[in-house]
């Protein structure tokens, strides 16, 4: 989506300049970097799930969730041969997790708990990896039987044939929040001070964003581009796994309904997983911010 902004020149046509940065999927002073990068003033907007959000803001970090980006979960990934057919299986089985405290490891410790009645957290192993590559290398030498990995990575490994995706996140997305309606778990952020300073910055980055969607969910050509041009992985099928992977993940805006909906999915969490999985308990006031004065 970065891409697509800066290839069409969306930035400039909103009014600013997006200088894409990339860093790693790393802890940092024990939040990851992209958070890091955030609140040490090195990046003005990143994007990342909304409960790391409250659990940031909760601990104080002046920062705030401008805009919805998408159903950004992962899928349970197996060897095609594994006994793993569902969440029922996993008690006794090795997991890897990214860490803990990923948002794919709450969602499933949730569903197990509302429809199976055991805690995976107690009664499987979960394995922290620490980084999405390390985790996928723990699944192909063996040393656990499943992985919760992130959801354009799940192509790259499942079309060899030799792992398969058993369910993925998106839909206990939507069971978890009783509601059809697609929810974003990712948000773009800003700080306040950011906010306050640049709000048509922000303001244009949201109109360049909306204009990048349309283009990405309707131009099948723009793919083949992003596939040559962004990914190590360029099979054509594995491309349009993403491009479609994309597609049904992304959320072009929000409204007042969305956010009600976001709310309800996090006091379900709170409710079957409890603050200790989550790592807070409540969505901090003035947290969402769906519309951005003008300067």
């Amino acid at each position: 989506m970065l891409y697509t902004i800066k290839r069409l020149g969306l930035d400039h046509e909103h009014g600013f300049h997006l200088d894409v940065r990339l860093v790693s999927d790393e802890l940092e002073g024990g939040v990851e970097t992209v958070e890091a990068k955030l609140q040490d003033g090195d990046a003005d907007l990143i994007d990342i799930d909304y409960i790391s959000t409250a659990r940031e803001r909760t601990d104080g970090a002046p920062i705030v969730a401008i805009h919805p980006y998408g159903r950004t979960v992962g899928g349970l990934v197996t060897p095609t041969d594994s006994m793993i057919s569902d969440l029922s299986d996993l008690p006794d089985r090795r997991i890897g997790v990214v860490r803990r405290l990923d948002k794919n490891w709450i969602l499933v410790r949730a569903a197990c708990r509302e429809h199976y009645g055991f805690d995976p957290d107690e009664v499987a192993m979960p394995v922290e990896a620490g980084s999405k590559v390390e985790l996928t290398r723990l699944l192909r030498d063996s040393e656990v039987d499943a992985i919760l990995q992130f959801w354009p990575i799940v192509p790259e490994i499942t079309e060899t044939g030799d792992y398969h995706e058993v369910l993925p996140m998106s839909r206990l997305v939507q069971d978890l929040s009783e509601t059809n309606r697609k929810l974003p778990i990712s948000t773009f952020l800003t700080s306040e001070t950011c906010l306050e300073e640049n709000p048509d910055a922000v303001r244009g980055f949201k109109g360049a964003y909306r204009d990048a969607v349309e283009r990405l969910t309707t131009d099948d050509e723009l793919w083949v581009d992003i596939g040559d041009r962004l990914m190590y992985e360029d099979d054509p099928a594995v491309v349009r796994a993403v491009r479609d992977g994309w597609r049904d993940m992304v959320v072009a805006d929000w409204d007042e309904e969305t956010i009600v909906g976001m709310n309800r999915l996090f006091d379900h969490l709170l409710d079957v997983a409890g603050a200790e999985a989550l790592g807070v308990d409540r969505i901090p006031n003035g947290m969402f911010r769906q519309e951005v004065r003008p300067s």
